[in-house]
């Protein structure tokens, strides 16, 4: 299991000594300081899990190490230790951010169990903040009785068992984010924040700064500190999805931190340290991207230590009705309907469709069908899988270029789901441009 690290701020060695020697014997990290200053340095550096602060130090008092620490945007648990307390002073030091506030002596045996508490309660509060998508469905992601499906599911459980990066590669909609969060769930990390970002949804001056944090006045509008979602997975695992999308000047300082567990936040001269496991998905052939000089060989190379490569549906026909079973029951509960079940030809309809969009297809068209279906079963004319949705026909060989063009765009809006943005990044032109054409040819998008 992974150590939590403690940061002891005592100026009396003899005091410090005792309590390193017995917290150690629980497993923890310890680390130490004897000054106000020196405590403020080590958290720039290194994140600590929890700090146990003396009151009073030469070159200051716990007050002033809490303010500090607070424009600082350091965020880390602090129980405060004094020999001279009062109610009063317990109240301040809670104000300014303090966890608990004790007086000495106090037994060892006692600390330590406060000191466990509190770590458990703040690994609990990281989660919760780090919660930012739903995990259903995550104990349904090895569903179904393929080749391809348990070749997966054994790849899987070896990643968890690992402590490595890793590479998810698959198409849209094939389930990399959920993988992802069941391989953190199934690791000795599971306890621990599960932090995603899409590194494509975001132009680079934010992606940077959501995931390095930055200083007071690193840019304009930058009023205060905060932390980076690096700091928010530490101990725990970081999501990068779309990595294949990150800007080349973001890609070295992407390195460093997946190679060396260290990073600065945009503004400040001071390296800070992490524990974090990174998992990268894409959808895109990275090394075709390094050939293409758009992605850094050597980060390619330093994320790719284990790579786990989802199948698309159309691979995977055998499971299709089990996972739409399943589908069904989940969409029953979170929509509040009545069960539904599938007839044989909207079976045989599920069964011989494409899916370009994959599971998340799959999952929107009965989500559809359940919306709009009155009875409780469900026909293939309520999947809607007609002409609307089929894969557009090539253009035939007579055709003029702009009959070309029309039919090349609605078959890569097609096969993106319908996402605009994603097929202009195919298509390799902005996505006004993609507009234009659309409104110019007439095209009708499909369905997302």
């Amino acid at each position: 299991m992974l150590k939590s690290r403690l940061l002891i701020v005592e100026d009396d060695a003899g005091a410090r000594l005792g309590v390193r020697t017995y917290l150690e014997t629980y497993g923890y990290e310890i680390d130490e300081v004897d000054t106000c200053a020196g405590a403020l340095a080590k958290l720039t550096a290194d994140v600590a899990d929890l700090v146990l602060l003396d009151y009073a130090l030469p070159d200051g008092t716990a007050l002033d190490l809490l303010r500090q620490l607070k424009l600082a945007g350091i965020e880390v648990p602090v129980i405060v230790l004094t020999g001279h307390g009062s109610i009063e002073l317990a109240v301040t030091a809670i104000k300014e951010g303090a966890e608990q506030f004790l007086t000495k002596p106090i037994e060892l045996a006692s600390l330590a169990v406060v000191v466990d508490r509190v770590i458990e309660h703040q690994q609990n509060s990281r989660r919760v903040k780090a919660a930012h998508s739903r995990q259903s469905g995550a104990d349904d992601m090895f569903s179904g009785q393929s080749a391809a499906i348990r070749a997966l599911s054994r790849d899987a459980r070896a990643a968890a068992d690992c402590d490595v990066p890793i590479l998810i590669e698959g198409e849209t909609g094939t389930g990399k984010g959920m993988l992802s969060r069941w391989i953190h769930a199934a690791s000795l990390r599971a306890s621990q924040s599960f932090v995603d970002l899409n590194c494509a949804g975001l132009p680079r001056e934010l992606l940077e700064s959501e995931l390095f944090g930055h200083e007071r006045g690193a840019f304009t509008g930058a009023n205060a500190a905060k932390p980076g979602l690096i700091e928010a997975a530490h101990r725990g695992t970081m999501f990068l999805d779309e990595i294949g999308d990150t800007d080349l000047a973001i890609q070295p300082k992407l390195l460093k931190v997946v190679e060396e567990k260290r990073f600065r936040r945009l503004g400040d001269v001071g390296e800070r340290r992490v524990d974090v496991r990174f998992i990268a998905a894409t959808n895109k052939s990275l090394a075709a991207l390094v050939d293409e000089g758009r992605f850094r060989e050597d980060l390619y190379y330093r994320i790719n230590t284990l790579v786990m490569r989802l199948p698309p549906l159309r691979h995977r026909k055998d499971d299709i009705l089990h996972l739409a079973a399943q589908l069904l029951q989940q969409l029953a509960r979170d929509i509040r309907r009545p069960a539904m079940r599938l007839e044989a030809d909207a079976e045989q309809a599920l069964v011989a469709h494409s899916w370009p969009g994959n599971v998340r297809e799959l999952r929107n068209v009965l989500e559809r069908a359940m919306l709009l279906t009155s009875s409780a079963v469900i026909r293939r004319s309520d999947l809607r899988l007609g002409p609307a949705n089929a894969r557009p026909a090539q253009a035939p060989s007579g055709g003029t270029l702009e009959d070309v063009e029309r039919q090349h765009i609605q078959r890569v809006l097609h096969e993106e789901g319908g996402s605009v943005s994603r097929a202009a990044q195919r298509l390799g032109v902005p996505r006004s441009t993609l507009y234009q054409k659309l409104k110019a040819h007439d095209a009708r998008r499909p369905p997302a």
